[in-house]
């Protein structure tokens, strides 16, 4: 599959830039998925007015791949998005491992109807940069790729500016999100995008879930051959946007108007800090990002998407103080949460 193979509308949504959010799982009973509340998921993201969604990502935990889950995740995901709207839809499948694994997986998720894989490098720990493009060209050949800078703390590796340079060259790249949480790497993305000449192919998402407004309102200069040139953050793949998503979608949609009119005001400025705020919360910053998953588990929770906040890692649970934050948060910071939405929708998306 290669990426004129995307419906035009599809990739049209994608280089205009859109909300992404990470898919999370919704478990039932032991390791088996809730069917009922997946879909429900995927139908709040959808009525939140969401561009796309990205599935079988950290968010929706690796894990589901030793439990057997991937292909059944991926596969209720896409049916509840087509079955709920006839909008495009952008559609990424998270892609890990080795390369036989990722190809593997990469072939399921193109069955399947998405439109690209966001592919982690977190399995190649110690290998050269001619080893990840080799890797990452192989999986290419066999769907349109979205890069993954995946921050350290959580599984990444570093990949310095050579290896985004060689990456954004490959024709079948559409996209990159970074998510390093570093200013210096995410800088290098840009600086390898443009010396790669592919900023009209790759189109860059923020996953830096620390800095989501600051990523979207920035005018990105990066000097190539004695000339400036702009590179701007389009939309976001993000972990965060899984909760609050309706607020999420209208924050995106005034970062866009500022990035597109040049003017970006005060107020908007400040929100990026105010989001920040809500992401340590949420990603249990105080505890070394151990609660990342569980905290956007204990909103859904909350808000009745989901029952509990438990996942398939016995490793991944809320951290000490972290619910406490969560409810600081989301006090202090209301008009970034969409309860109310929620709570007017909850049955519909649940019947």
């Amino acid at each position: 599959m290669h990426w004129t193979d995307i419906p035009t509308p599809v990739l049209d949504l994608l280089r205009a830039g859109t909300v992404i959010p990470a898919h999370p799982l919704a478990l039932g009973d032991g390791t088996a998925m809730d069917p009922v509340r997946q879909r429900a998921l995927t139908r709040y993201y959808v009525d939140a007015g969401v561009g796309g969604l990205a599935v079988g990502v950290h968010t929706t935990q690796f894990e589901i791949r030793e439990h057997g889950l991937y292909d059944t995740v991926l596969a209720a995901c896409a049916e509840a998005a087509s079955d709920w709207t006839d909008r495009p839809l952008v559609q990424i499948a998270g892609l890990v491992g080795r390369t036989e694994q990722a190809c593997n997986e990469a072939r399921i998720a193109r069955a399947l109807g998405y439109h690209a894989g966001l592919l982690s490098l977190a399995a190649l720990k110690g290998s050269s940069i001619d080893e990840l493009i080799a890797h990452c060209e192989a999986v290419a050949r066999e769907i349109p790729l979205f890069g993954f800078y995946l921050q350290p703390a959580v599984g990444g590796l570093p990949l310095p500016f050579e290896f985004w340079k060689r990456f954004a060259a490959i024709e079948n790249v559409i996209g990159i999100k970074m998510a390093p949480f570093n200013r210096y790497d995410t800088l290098n993305v840009l600086r390898g995008v443009a010396a790669a000449h592919a900023e009209d192919r790759v189109t860059l998402y923020t996953g830096n879930d620390d800095h989501i407004v600051a990523d979207l309102v920035t005018p990105f200069t990066i000097v190539r051959d004695d000339a400036p040139i702009t590179l701007p953050i389009r939309g976001g793949l993000l972990g965060h946007w899984s909760v609050w998503t309706k607020a999420a979608v209208a924050l995106h949609a005034r970062c866009r108007a500022a990035q597109d009119t040049g003017t970006i005001p005060g107020d908007l400025l400040a929100l990026d800090a105010e989001v920040t705020d809500c992401n340590a919360a949420l990603f249990d910053v105080a505890n070394g990002f151990q609660g990342a998953i569980a905290g956007c588990h204990e909103v859904l929770r909350r808000q009745g998407l989901l029952t509990h906040t438990r996942c398939l890692s016995p490793h991944e649970t809320m951290g000490p103080g972290q619910a406490e934050e969560i409810s600081r948060v989301a006090r202090e910071h209301a008009h970034l949460t969409d309860d109310a939405f929620v709570a007017a929708n909850l049955e519909t998306w649940l019947s």
